[in-house]
């Protein structure tokens, strides 16, 4: 990675505790961006977007963020695509400054009502869907069900099933198990500092940890400790850990391959060969899959390519979307 990549690079943004997917920025977003809370059915969601003044009359786009990540997972992105795209990410309930639903539905079709709720409030679609992780797998669904309100769709690192999943993905899986999560956190606060714990999920979520500026590492520090005060934290990734569990085991209409085939836009997939939550051997079914798809393949990315290599994705999607337009 080049020193202009590796400034780029962001940090990750993390729920409560050490076993969790996360992806994610760092401090709240400021100066280009600003944050609102949109209400919708049965949430308030808050949304980052730039200022008022920028980026009027272009395509709409959103972003959402994957299992414990939340809008700041995209901010290097969104500057990428700075004057190509209205982009706004949205932090899904309970993750980031969002608070968590009122009916408690953590599960994926809970996220998707969400999104749609905020994209039939303000009004936006049929706008370009960004998707990473579990933010792919909502964004697969939404796309699915709603065509009237996807444009496109970038799916990073998608959670579409994938049996056997990898080595590394399994504490992902246990935190669905009841009693798992109540043992990891015993076991956070007998031994791990926050930033030993903070070093082992950047580690998870990046191809190349080592590359992140010890700026960034710091703030995504601040967001773990910040999380990990939060009295729902813990619940919220546990209940959306098992959605995607959930999810995974579904059948019939409802089963995201299957509701993949069903998905008329067109894709671009992004994958990292040094994933270790998402195979890259996903990639192959994933094109298979979708009616008009292509590929991105990063042999240095991890789960969060967006953070880790925003030059070379926002290179990608600005390609992918004058493809779009033609």
């Amino acid at each position: 990675m080049s020193t202009e990549q590796q400034e780029r690079a962001g940090a990750a943004d993390f729920d409560a505790e050490q076993a969790a997917v996360a992806q994610g920025g760092g401090a709240r977003p400021g100066g280009r961006w600003t944050t609102r809370v949109v209400e919708v059915p049965g949430a308030a969601l808050s949304v980052t977007g730039p200022t008022a003044d920028r980026a009027a009359g272009l395509p709409e786009a959103l972003f959402v963020h994957g299992l414990g990540g939340s809008a700041e997972n995209w901010t290097e992105l969104m500057g990428e695509l700075d004057g190509v795209v209205r982009g706004e990410a949205l932090d899904l309930p309970g993750f980031g400054w969002s608070e968590p639903p009122l009916d408690g539905n953590l599960s994926v079709s809970g996220h998707v009502r969400a999104v749609i709720g905020y994209l039939e409030a303000t009004g936006r679609g049929p706008v370009h869907l960004f998707g990473n992780s579990l933010g792919g797998a909502v964004s697969v669904r939404l796309a699915a069900l709603r065509p009237d309100l996807v444009r496109s769709l970038t799916l990073i690192s998608p959670a579409l099933p994938e049996l056997p999943p990898q080595r590394t993905a399994l504490p992902t899986g246990l935190l669905a198990v009841p009693g798992v999560p109540r043992l990891l956190q015993r076991l956070s606060a007998d031994g791990r500092s926050v930033e030993q714990a903070t070093d082992g999920l950047l580690d998870l979520v990046y191809g190349n940890a080592r590359a992140i500026p010890v700026e960034r590492r710091e703030l995504a520090v601040a967001e773990y400790r910040r999380r990990m005060g939060l009295p729902y934290a813990m619940q919220v990734l546990v209940g959306s850990a098992r959605g995607i569990v959930s999810a995974y085991t579904e059948r019939g209409d409802q089963a995201l391959w299957r509701q993949a085939q069903r998905v008329a836009a067109p894709v671009l997939l992004v994958y990292g060969l040094r994933d270790k939550l998402v195979s890259y051997r996903s990639a192959a079914r994933a094109c298979a899959a979708f009616a008009d798809a292509r590929l991105l393949v990063l042999p240095e990315s991890g789960h969060v390519a967006m953070m880790e290599h925003p030059v070379q994705v926002g290179r990608a999607v600005r390609e992918f979307l004058r493809e779009v337009a033609d």
